[in-house]
């Protein structure tokens, strides 16, 4: 088979298409025929050398793919050769071929062609275990979503509007914004020219946001602080704006207030599989009720995955960026 491989660290143009050995399934795993796979923020750090994959993962690039069941592997049961998946990986998804955990797969939801499922499990499953599982966010609440026109942004409004939570989003351009509009988000924020915990305690009459949803880490610290409501729960994702930042403790105490931090890739089988369930109780259905749909800006070859990985680290998508298998 081929697959993108990444020979030595570096730009977009470090990813190459070679051919590779085909992956075999073991005990308790499944080999999917890849149909699509998607570029996550998580690949571009894995290719420029800052994010090894876990002990025992796909060397190659690619958190997520959809595709069809070739294979089942000893133990397996409940999927059979021929099915249509989806799927959530530790790594591989920029191949031809890759082998997954049996619950890490979920079948591809109703009203979602099979190129378009692709873009789901990454989003899906961390927007449900960090908004949901994590912070709890309830029906009436207020979610602040920053980067609200990434892939995770435009899944976390459609999941938080679906289960009767205001939104707001911040952004950097009319556009983004105007798209998170379509999809339901309430409160728009351009984070160039506009304070973001002005504009939230604003929209909630002082209050501030119930959740907040932050990839930028250090950076946006102490401010998130700020634009929690009281018992708020802030949930953090990616550190795009650095690792170290200072927590003011005494606002923290006086809002009663939480920071959660976490990470999908190196969770244990375990921990992924019951994610992958919960998804499939909860968020399923709401592709089949049309209240949630995929968001994806553009696809390409999976071969050209380095411009791929050029549109998503110059921020020029909306939703997500899909790479086709030949």
């Amino acid at each position: 088979m081929h697959a993108i491989t990444i020979p030595e660290p570096g730009g977009p143009e470090s990813l190459v298409w070679a051919e590779v050995p085909d992956p075999q399934p073991g005990e308790g795993e499944v080999l999917v025929e890849v149909a699509a796979s998607a570029v996550n923020r998580a690949d571009i750090m894995q290719r420029q050398g800052f994010y090894d994959p876990p002990p025992g993962a796909s060397p190659y690039p690619g958190l997520e793919c959809s595709g069809r069941v070739a294979a089942l592997g000893p133990g397996v049961s409940g999927w059979a050769v021929g099915e249509e998946v989806c799927a959530l990986l530790s790594g591989g998804g920029y191949a031809e071929k890759v082998v997954v955990p049996a619950g890490q797969l979920l079948p591809v939801p109703q009203g979602v062609d099979l190129k378009g499922a692709a873009a789901l499990p990454e989003v899906v499953c961390t927007v449900w275990s960090n908004v949901f599982m994590v912070a709890h966010l309830r029906p009436g609440e207020t979610l602040l979503v920053h980067g609200g026109s990434s892939g995770i942004g435009t899944m976390a409004i459609q999941l938080a509007k679906a289960v009767g939570a205001k939104v707001a989003v911040t952004a950097g351009t009319k556009e983004k914004l105007e798209r998170c509009a379509e999809l339901g988000a309430d409160v728009l924020i351009n984070y160039r020219d506009q304070d973001f915990v002005a504009e939230v305690k604003d929209a909630t009459g002082g209050a501030g946001a119930d959740v907040i949803l932050d990839n930028m880490g250090a950076k946006y610290l102490d401010p998130n602080v700020q634009a929690l409501a009281v018992n708020g729960r802030l949930a953090i994702i990616g550190m795009q704006g650095g690792r170290k930042g200072e927590l003011n403790i005494g606002t923290l105490l006086a809002k009663r207030a939480a920071v959660s931090a976490t990470s999908l890739r190196a969770r244990p089988l375990e921990e992924k599989a019951a994610i992958v369930a919960a998804v499939r109780e909860h968020v399923w259905p709401l592709f089949a009720g049309g209240h949630v749909r995929p968001v994806v800006d553009r696809e390409m070859p999976m071969s050209e995955a380095a411009e791929g990985h050029r549109v998503v680290e110059e921020s020029g998508h909306i939703g997500k960026v899909l790479l086709v298998a030949p």
